[in-house]
C-alpha cells in the first residue's frame, strides 16, 4: 500500500505541476481550475488513497464500476462525478451518489434525472455534453448534444425539478473538423459557454481536457480537466 501511495503521490505531483504551469502560461490563477480525478477500472483502495493526498473530485464513467466503489467511499469528504454516456435503465443508480452528472445530451435523460432527484431528494448538478463532431443526427461518436441544441436542452434542465444546470462539458473529437484541434475545440466550447451563461448566468462550470490535452484545456479556459492514466497509470484492460 505504500509503494501505491508513494506511486500516486508521484503521478499527482506531476499532474499538479502542468496545471500551476498551464495556468501561469494563461495568466489564470491556478485555483481557477478544478482536477478531477477519472478513476474507473481502479478500485475503491485507489480512491482512499487519492483521498488522503488532497482529492476532493472523482469521475467514474460506468455506474456497475461507480455505485459500489461510490458506496464503499461514503465516509469520505468526495464530490463524485459520472462523466460517461448514461442510459437511462442506471439513472437511478447513478443519483443516489453523484453529485454532479457531466453527460446530460438529451431531454429523455434530464425527465429521468429530474424525476430520480425527486425520489432521492437530492439536487443534481448538470453539465451538458457537447458534440463538437455531430453529424446530421445532431449527436456525436461518444454522445453529446450538438452546439445548435445547447439552448434548448439547457432550458430543459434549468426547469426541471431536483436538477441544476452547472455547465458544459465535451471530450476532444477525433472525427470532424477539429480531429487533432484539441485547442481549437476548447475554445469553441468557451465560446458556447459564454452563449449559455447570458441567459442562465450560474452555469459556469467548462469540463474540457484529460491526461494528453489538460494544457490546451487549461489555455482555452477550462474550469475543470478530467485526468485518469496521467495519475493512476495505464489502466488494465476491461475483461
Amino acid at each position: 500500500m505504500t509503494d501505491r501511495k508513494d506511486e500516486l503521490a508521484a503521478n499527482l505531483a506531476k499532474v499538479e505541476r502542468r496545471i500551476a504551469d498551464a495556468c501561469a502560461a494563461a495568466g489564470r490563477p491556478r485555483e481557477d481550475v478544478t482536477l478531477i480525478v477519472v478513476t474507473k477500472t481502479y478500485p475503491a483502495s485507489d480512491v482512499r488513497i487519492l483521498a488522503e493526498l488532497g482529492v476532493r473530485h472523482v469521475a467514474e464513467n460506468r455506474d456497475q464500476d461507480a455505485a459500489p466503489k461510490a458506496a464503499a467511499c461514503s465516509d469520505l469528504p468526495l464530490t463524485w462525478h459520472f462523466v460517461g454516456q448514461l442510459q437511462t435503465n442506471k439513472v437511478r443508480s447513478v443519483v443516489d451518489y453523484a453529485d454532479f452528472v457531466q453527460s446530460v445530451d438529451r431531454s429523455r435523460l434530464v425527465t429521468a434525472l429530474s424525476k430520480e432527484a425527486g425520489r432521492a431528494g437530492r439536487e443534481l448538478g448538470c453539465l451538458l455534453q457537447v458534440a463538437l463532431d455531430a453529424g446530421v443526427s445532431g449527436r456525436g461518436e461518444r454522445g453529446g448534444v450538438a452546439p445548435e441544441g445547447i439552448e434548448e436542452l439547457a432550458g430543459l434542465v434549468a426547469g426541471a425539478p431536483g436538477l441544476r444546470l452547472a455547465g458544459l462539458m465535451t471530450v476532444a473529437p477525433l472525427t470532424g473538423e477539429y480531429a487533432g484541434r484539441e485547442q481549437a475545440a476548447f475554445e469553441r466550447l468557451m465560446d458556447l459557454s459564454t452563449d449559455l451563461r447570458r441567459s442562465h448566468p450560474a452555469a459556469t462550470m467548462v469540463s474540457a481536457g484529460m491526461s494528453a490535452d489538460l494544457e490546451q484545456a487549461v489555455a482555452a479556459g477550462a474550469t475543470h480537466v478530467r485526468v485518469g492514466s496521467a495519475v493512476l497509470g495505464v489502466r488494465p484492460r476491461l475483461g
